[in-house]
């Protein structure tokens, strides 16, 4: 180690042996801080990654309310169509118009009960 100094003596101004002491210690920050800006990416893409999953969940389920109210109302047309084909003066009609069928007389008519 060779050491320059001034008038003073407590002033060394160059050492062979600190450099690498320095590397060392640079590297291990380096490395550190390389670490934890991997940690704070991470994170951040993470973050996005959830927020873009939460707005792609919402128009799912906003697609699926409009698909349920679509059914529904498909569901109210069917049973509207049902209770106009189960009608006993649609029913009466064809049967008379269609199949020539004639009412019967009371006499005819068997109550089962």
């Amino acid at each position: 180690m060779v050491n320059l100094s001034n008038h003073n003596s407590d002033r060394i101004l160059w050492s062979g042996g600190s450099i690498n002491v320095k590397k060392g210690y640079i590297k291990s920050r380096l490395l550190l801080f390389t670490f934890i800006l991997l940690i704070f990416i991470t994170g951040c893409l993470f973050y996005v990654w959830s927020r873009i999953q939460v707005i792609d969940i919402g128009y799912k389920i906003s697609e699926e309310l409009s698909r349920g109210k679509r059914l529904a109302e498909t569901n109210k047309k069917l049973k509207l169509e049902i209770a106009i084909l189960k009608s006993y003066n649609r029913i009466g009609k064809i049967a008379s118009q269609e199949l020539k069928m004639i009412e019967p007389n009371p006499n005819q008519v068997i109550v089962i009960r």
